[in-house]
């Protein structure tokens, strides 16, 4: 029988002060649960990812220095933890340390270096060459690196091959959607496979544009869970692992800990959230993570009385607090009675500050201003964006005044396709919804509503509009959202071609479809970041030249 201890931490980049006191404490909290094996995410000691602070030579330094002060608090217990290592020739390694008794007794470096998507691990690191396993006096095991676990015939099965019953996965996989049940399924996989356990430690916590959601778990050589952390929360998991009885041996008499004759733990096995509770609670980690870390303590946004800034809203509340949340109301003459009203009916509802400020006084002042270069013009779309600059500026000046976070309110729908202003409502320092889908919004705002009719149902009936001109509708400007969700999801998601997607849609509306997000990139690129959620999201997924000529069909 073996104790083993799952650390789900929150780490910071580039706190590694911070970052060995968690681990520190985590290692006297795993100590005094009787614990034999202690194990810490991907880089724990620096935080995930460092990206160019890898060519910092006194960050790695310290980085190093840290993980040795770790070794001298390991008595009595085995700790597996994340750092950055590196060599005589000063190559980088994404490495694991396992710590005992006071000592750095074996590194493990990283085999296969993940290069899409978000991941770009071979602009820094070289890959490591591992032949061995190790072992704690009780148990040989195995220790492997996020993605070496999802490569086939990789240092896992060698490991299992050599005798290891026990294969220890550090991880720094962030969410997405989807993204659990394939490592479940992968998992289970490797532990039949392997006829070993397999503990799998993934980190938690926002990181930019990144969240990582934790769900930590540990799986038998039968591939059944037999405990798993909590999703996107910290979280110590500890279970008992009874290895004779997978190896058919001696049954009556199991090995006892090296803490002693310690009463047995019953594992916890979390419970499981639904895709759209995963997909809230990434949003709201994301945005208290990315604010708190960066030392921001109140946000503010604009209240337009529409749904996607109702959302973000009911967001930042769950992620600050309501005392640290402000909305602006910023209405104008195109600004309907209803939209006022359920701006100021929601605050209400969430107990935040709403500070009125109304823009129509600037805005003539603006249009008098401009009168003679915009003579002989009629009104259109300059003078639909100089209302959204003016309630940027107004936003921006009250951050500047009362260092508050403007938190941006516009969709993955909207941002795709352009529809939004540059400089106006994509002002801000993070934009909660990014990567958000118009539809998915609908869904966020009902599953949100269940905790309380919050959002006012006349939000969610209403027709959006961004109204800057009279009697305007979204669906003047763009298809039916339904439709366009499903053409940026084939397009940016599926890369798929315009033969593929005119199957389903109608050849003019796809290319037009096309044409303004590809047209689009250079607002994108000055946008803010934001959570990501989906397999493609806008940032570092998503890497279109602005200048771009090319037009398939």
């Amino acid at each position: 029988m073996i104790r083993i201890a799952a650390v789900q931490m929150n780490f910071t980049v580039g706190d590694l002060s911070g970052n060995r006191h968690i681990i520190e404490d985590n290692i006297r909290r795993a100590k005094k649960k009787n614990a034999d094996i202690v194990v810490f995410p991907e880089l724990a000691v620096c935080g995930y990812p460092p990206e160019d602070l890898l060519y910092k030579e006194h960050f790695v330094r310290d980085n190093i220095r840290a993980l040795r002060s770790l070794a001298k608090k390991t008595a009595g217990i085995t700790a597996i933890v994340g750092f950055v290592d590196i060599d005589r020739t000063k190559k980088l390694y994404n490495a694991a340390a396992v710590l005992c008794d006071g000592k750095i007794k074996g590194v493990y470096r990283k085999e296969a270096l993940p290069n899409y998507g978000v991941f770009d691990e071979k602009r820094y690191f070289t890959p490591g060459k591992n032949n061995k396993i190790f072992s704690d006096g009780t148990i040989k095991f195995g220790v492997s690196i996020c993605e070496d676990l999802w490569i086939e015939k990789g240092a896992c099965q060698r490991q299992a091959k050599q005798g290891a019953r026990l294969l220890i996965n550090i991880s720094a996989s962030p969410y997405e959607v989807g993204k659990l049940k394939e490592r479940e399924t992968l998992l289970k996989r490797r532990a039949r496979s392997a006829k070993s356990f397999v503990c799998y430690v993934n980190l938690v916590g926002g990181q930019d544009e990144l969240v990582f959601d934790g769900s930590s778990f540990i799986i038998s050589p039968g591939g059944k869970i037999v405990a798993s952390g909590k999703q996107f929360e910290e979280d110590l998991i500890i279970a008992d692992l009874d290895i004779r009885e997978y190896e058919r041996r001696d049954r009556a008499r199991p090995v006892p800990t090296k803490a002693g004759k310690a009463p047995p733990i019953k594992p916890h096995l979390s419970r499981q959230l639904s895709q759209d509770e995963r997909i809230y609670q990434a949003l709201v980690l994301g945005t208290r993570d990315y604010a708190r870390k960066n030392g921001f303590k109140k946000a503010v946004l604009g209240l337009s009385g529409g749904i996607d800034s109702s959302l973000v809203a009911a967001i930042a509340v769950d992620a600050l607090g309501k005392e640290n949340v402000i909305g602006v109301t910023m209405p104008s003459q195109y600004t309907s009675a209803e939209t006022r009203e359920d701006a100021e009916k929601l605050s209400g509802n969430l107990g935040i500050r709403l500070i009125v400020s109304p823009i129509e006084k600037i805005f003539s002042v603006y249009l008098s201003e401009l009168k003679d270069q915009l003579k002989e013009t009629e009104f259109g779309i300059a003078e639909e964006n100089l209302q959204a600059r003016i309630r940027g500026d107004i936003l921006m000046t009250l951050s500047n005044k009362f260092g508050w976070l403007v938190l941006t309110t516009g969709n993955k729908s909207e941002v795709a396709v352009g529809y939004c202003t540059l400089y106006g409502d994509m002002t801000g320092g993070f934009a909660v919804i990014k990567d958000v889908p118009k539809t998915k919004v609908y869904d966020l705002v009902k599953l949100r509503n269940l905790r309380g009719n919050i959002i006012p149902e006349s939000v969610l009936q209403r027709a959006p509009s961004a109204e800057l001109r009279l009697n305007q509708k979204d669906q003047d400007s763009l298809p039916p959202y339904g439709r366009l969700d499903e053409m940026i999801k084939e397009y940016i998601e599926k890369h798929w071609s315009l033969g593929q997607m005119v199957r389903k849609n109608d050849v003019d509306l796809v290319k037009k479809t096309i044409r303004m997000i590809d047209q689009s990139e250079y607002k994108r690129r000055q946008a803010p970041p934001g959570v990501k959620i989906t397999p493609r999201a806008f940032g570092k997924d998503w890497r279109l030249p602005i200048t771009n000529r090319y037009k398939e069909g």
